[in-house]
Formats: C-alpha cells, structure tokens, sequence
C-alpha cells in the first residue's frame, strides 16, 4: 500500500525516524490516510521528543553552579548513554518500520497505538 508521498508505507514510515520528532511531526501533518505510517510518525514523534526534554533538563542540571559540578560527574556519564539510547532505537525503529513491523515501545507505543486506531 502506498503513502501520500507516493512512498512505499514501510518507506513513509521508516523516513519518519530519520530526524528525530522532526521528521515525526512532519510526516504526521502530511499523513492522514495510512494508519501504519501515523503510527509510526507520532511515535517517533513522542519517543524522540521524551528523549530531547530528559537530556535538555539533565544538561541543565549539569549547568548550574552550585550543583552543576556535583552532579556533572554522575549526569555526564548518562548523557552518553542517552545518546546511545537515541542512536540504537532509531536504527531499531526504522528497521521494525521498514520490515513492515507495528513495534511498539514500552508505554509510548501502547498510547500510539490507542491514539491511531480510535
């Protein structure tokens, strides 16, 4: 079955990880028909953007000057392993998508889920 784009819907779905909750939101707006495609566009979309407010409030915690350097210690180490984190499930989910998959993440996913097939 074919997107909007004219893309395959495993393609459509896979290019909606590429950039994070970027490409998410956009392919979302785009994508009205395919509930394969929004599925995976509005997880992207709230996965990547959890991913972005943990590191953003981590990164500020780690900036502040009295805490900052007590904490940095502790924070820096898990911010790269967020950065894996981001890494490696983006490379998961568009596999899962491209392979045709509905993957659902632990909780994110299932709300997804619920939202797409009201």
């Amino acid at each position: 079955m074919k997107s909007i784009f004219g893309l395959e819907e495993n393609v459509a779905a896979a290019v909606s990880y590429l950039f994070g909750p970027f490409s998410g939101i956009a392919v979302l707006i785009m994508e009205r028909e395919n509930k394969f495609v929004r599925f995976h566009a509005l997880q992207s979309t709230l996965w990547f953007l959890f991913l972005m407010i943990v590191g953003w409030v981590l990164g500020l915690i780690a900036s502040l000057p009295l805490i900052g350097w007590l904490f940095g210690l502790l924070i820096n180490p898990i911010l790269a392993i967020g950065t894996l984190i981001w890494l490696g499930s983006k490379i998961l989910l568009m596999m899962k998508a491209f392979n045709n998959e509905a993957y659902r993440l632990p909780i994110i996913g299932d709300v997804v889920w619920s939202q797409i097939n009201k």
